[in-house]
């Protein structure tokens, strides 16, 4: 019996194990990103469908030419929520209406997503294990990609079938689909570059949230103003408006739009190559000074933690409400003007836009929902960081760990509380420069109504940090999210109105242009304190998450 050298049969059997380990590699980023990828894909196709089905109950016909025409042609209109294009067609309407807000939900998982499974995995050492063996950082680069490809496809095409469901024409829900994966391709590939660039996580997800941050303001300059108009053509959000879906369907700017992940792919790629593992192609210099500031007791500790974030949210969340206040006047003169958009957007649940309260109550409104993100994300940034043990020089301390715990909760809800101050202060300050009839108290008022729902769902962050340390950010986020969705699912169905207080949302009153609902708002503080005793109790007795 002979045997075959060892050199011929190396050939067939390395390309075989190769490929057994690139499909076990991409299937493990896969399965770390199908919960988030289901979740997003069920929100954004559940938007779409929702308000599809609303066009037809509330909208259908009720919009003439000349109202179209005034709707188009206003500035503060297309600067706050795009271009209004075919919105006499119930899928040109649902893509005025929930384009946007859409597109940064896909945009900011994509990032997160991407930055949390290079360089978080890169951080916390879990990808030394893959980097051990014949795969190079430029192979998790590449296999990360594919993985958040095909979840762009998932979530894509989940929005495109809710809207062939709803009866919208399939052009345009394809044209639809198709930028809102050129989307999400794009910040997964800015998000995978800013982690070859940028050494920590953090940083690399602040570079991406200000690329995101800065696109959107590029499309608002688009659209305001008609000399700029060129500039849509810079970003994933105003090229997915040139594609006009439901009206030119073109497809040149979708073309465009693909070329963004292309190129940004291939830059991560460049960098991947040419860094090490652990570290970006920009590290911060070994020779600086220790900074020092802020680590003499675990409260300073935390503030220094929760700058950087804070002064992230808000810089985003003052910019918003500043221009929201800047247009309140346009937005005003435009509705006394055209009354039939008032009443829709009174069927439609948000009463009451003829006045500059009522117009800063239902901005206001919508507040809760970075709030409590925000919340929400500041404690499962600390169940992160006990899981990858940084925690660990700390809890060896003769410190009780609820005490760090509770100390990052104090601070957070300080911060909270002074994101609120600051959006009421922007708002107010823009409707100042506008001349707009809204005062100082009104608008802080307005703001901090929606402290009671951004505190539940730091609540319940809590809570899972305590109980569920790995399902905090997903429950943290619950209560403004699902809560929102709830409520406009159960107007849009004109539901019963008790049913309205299955969530938070609806024991809220439109404050400042109605008087504040003082039980609801103690009840919502008493069910958030609770959730936080809770969590504090479970935090305490549980183990350390690793």
């Amino acid at each position: 019996m002979t045997t075959a050298p060892a050199e011929i049969l190396a050939p067939t059997t390395e390309p075989a194990g190769q490929d057994s380990a690139n499909l076990a590699v991409i299937r493990h980023f896969a399965r770390r990103t199908r919960r988030g990828a289901l979740i997003v894909a069920f929100a954004a196709a559940g938007m779409s469908a929702l308000v599809a089905g609303q066009y037809q109950s509330t909208f259908a016909g009720a919009l003439d030419g000349s109202a179209l025409r005034a709707l188009a042609e206003n500035p503060a209109i297309r600067i706050l929520f795009g271009p209004p294009v075919a919105l006499d067609d119930p899928g040109g309407f649902t893509v005025w209406r929930t384009g946007t807000p859409v597109q940064v939900l896909v945009a900011v998982w994509a990032l997160l997503t991407a930055t949390r499974l290079t360089r978080g995995d890169e951080d916390a050492g879990r990808a030394d294990l893959l980097l051990a063996g014949r795969l190079r950082p430029l192979d998790l680069v590449i296999r990360c990609l594919i993985a958040l490809g095909a979840a762009a496809v998932v979530i894509a095409s989940a929005v495109a079938l809710a809207l062939l469901l709803t009866g919208t024409r399939p052009a345009g829900a394809l044209i639809h689909a198709a930028g809102l994966l050129g989307v999400i391709l794009t910040f997964a590939a800015a998000g995978v570059l800013a982690a070859q660039v940028l050494p920590t996580r953090s940083a690399a997800t602040g570079l991406a949230v200000a690329v995101l941050g800065a696109g959107l303001l590029l499309r608002m300059l688009a659209d305001g103003a008609e000399t700029l108009s060129w500039v849509a053509w810079l970003t994933p959000f105003g090229l997915t408006g040139e594609a006009s879906p439901y009206a030119g369907n073109k497809a040149a700017p979708l073309l465009v739009l693909f070329a963004f992940p292309v190129v940004l792919t291939a830059g991560a790629s460049v960098a991947a190559v040419h860094r090490d593992v652990g570290r970006g192609l920009l590290n911060p210099s070994g020779c600086r000074r220790p900074r020092t500031r802020l680590l003499g007791s675990i409260t300073g500790f935390a503030v220094r933690r929760t700058l950087r974030a804070t002064a992230g949210w808000a810089l985003g969340i003052v910019a918003y409400f500043f221009l929201v206040g800047v247009l309140i006047s346009s937005v005003l003169r435009f509705l006394q003007e055209n009354q039939r958009f008032a009443e829709l957007a009174g069927a439609a649940g948000f009463a009451g836009l003829g006045t500059a309260e009522g117009f800063a109550a239902a901005m206001f409104g919508l507040l809760a929902i970075p709030a409590g993100l925000y919340g929400a994300t500041r404690i499962a940034a600390f169940a992160v960081d006990e899981a990858d043990r940084r925690w660990t020089p700390l809890l060896a301390l003769p410190i009780p760990r609820r005490r760090f715990a509770l100390t990052e909760i104090t601070v957070s809800v300080v911060a909270l509380l002074a994101l609120l101050a600051a959006a009421g202060l922007s708002l107010w300050t823009g409707a100042t420069i506008a001349v707009a009839p809204l005062g100082l108290v009104s608008a802080l008022t307005g703001a901090w109504n929606a402290a009671p729902v951004a505190l539940l769902s730091l609540g319940a962050a809590v809570f899972a940090l305590g109980w569920a340390p790995r399902a905090v950010a997903v429950l943290g986020a619950l209560p403004v999210v699902g809560g929102f969705l709830l409520n406009v699912v159960l107007r849009s169905v004109e539901a019963p109105s008790w049913l309205t207080y299955l969530t938070p949302f609806g024991h809220l009153a439109s404050v400042p242009a109605e008087p504040p609902n003082w039980s609801a708002i103690v009840i919502l503080l008493v069910t958030a304190g609770l959730l936080v005793l809770a969590g504090l109790v479970g935090y305490g007795r549980r183990d350390l998450s690793t």
